[in-house]
């Protein structure tokens, strides 16, 4: 029983293990001249067979019909998963993978603005889980201007970083403002495909048939811009290795593993449980920026990082609040039933 109950644990830390490298090898494959674009394609191109096989492996029967509403529904998943993608790629490659981490946990806050604003949750200041919700909105906000645009002193520098591809990459100065505010649309962009996807797996629960048909709409727009956009035939290459080696990483641990553990544990044990993890891709990613690329931890980057977690979790709290309010309150109506029935058999038969 133990071992089954850790085995969610061991699958988002994993998980999110992943979620970092994806982090590191992107802006490793950026810095060496890749256009992220392409990458954003050769990554979905790749992941969608990969996908497809598993979905017609563990799904070999009761599928629900396709309809042209739902095909709708999975292009517009994958119109925001480009956004997502190529705002999130971008603001790497201008800043780090350590402050996409960080900002990343503003998804939940952005989720809880969405679903405000589409009245899928009521706000009620009486609540304090709408209270936590909404103050922990707000304090995650705040962290991401600070960690956007104060950087302060330097905590820890390494004067050099370990060679990932045993070649010297291009060093570009990073520009958090601009990395910032792109890695901010991608959260604004990430939320908005929750609730999408949410309104998609109500109509089509086949949780790996959605990520197939999401990833290979994203590989046929990001294709399709990038064939537009970039003219130059070696842009495309694969070469050197450390390009190939990012993509294959991207397509298997990033779009197929990533998301296929998270689904699982998501079924096992909840949204607030996978929620919970996302803090710990800061720590890794702080730990393998600082060993393997050199990068410095600044005073005003930590002191935000840390204001966005605390702001997540109360978002989070208030949404477990709120999850145990509605089961307690499900229990108690069932128990009101199962009291009513005998009076009810009762009447019936007199």
């Amino acid at each position: 029983m133990g071992e089954v109950a850790l085995l969610p644990v061991v699958g988002m830390v994993m998980a999110e293990c992943a979620q970092a490298g994806l982090m590191i090898v992107s802006k490793v494959a950026m810095s060496d001249g890749m256009n992220n674009l392409i990458f954003v394609f050769y990554s979905n191109l790749l992941a969608s067979p990969l996908l497809l096989f598993f979905s017609f492996l563990f799904y070999r029967s009761d599928r629900p019909q396709l309809t042209s509403s739902i095909h709708a529904g999975f292009f517009l998943l994958g119109l925001l998963g480009f956004f997502c993608q190529f705002f999130g790629y971008t603001g790497i490659n201008y800043s780090s993978p350590t402050l996409g981490t960080a900002m990343l946990n503003l998804v939940p806050a952005f989720t809880f603005i969405f679903a405000i604003t589409l009245r899928m949750e009521k706000l009620d200041w009486r609540s304090t889980s709408s209270l936590a919700k909404s103050v922990g909105t707000i304090v995650s906000i705040s962290g991401a201007f600070i960690v956007t645009f104060y950087e302060g002193p330097s905590l820890l520098m390494t004067s050099q970083s370990v060679n990932l591809s045993h070649a010297q990459l291009p060093v570009q100065q990073p520009n958090w403002i601009v990395g910032g505010l792109f890695l901010l649309a991608d959260c604004i962009m990430t939320s908005a495909w929750v609730i999408v996807e949410a309104k998609i797996l109500r109509k089509y629960p086949v949780v790996l048939i959605v990520v197939f048909f999401y990833c290979l709409y994203v590989a046929v727009l990001s294709g399709s811009i990038s064939f537009i956009v970039e003219r130059d035939p070696s842009a495309w290459s694969l070469k050197p290795n450390v390009r190939l080696l990012a993509v294959l990483y991207s397509a298997v641990f990033g779009s197929a593993f990533q998301v296929g553990v998270c689904t699982w544990c998501l079924k096992r044990t909840g949204p607030v449980f996978v929620a919970m993890f996302k803090p710990l891709g800061i720590v890794i990613t702080v730990i393998v920026g600082v060993i393997f690329m050199g990068e410095a931890i600044y005073f005003g980057r930590l002191i935000g990082a840390i204001i966005i977690v605390a702001g997540f979790y109360s978002v989070m709290w208030g949404k477990a609040k709120e999850a145990k309010v509605d089961e307690d309150a499900g229990i108690s109506i069932l128990e009101s039933n199962r009291q009513q029935a005998p009076l009810l058999q009762n009447g019936i038969e007199n």
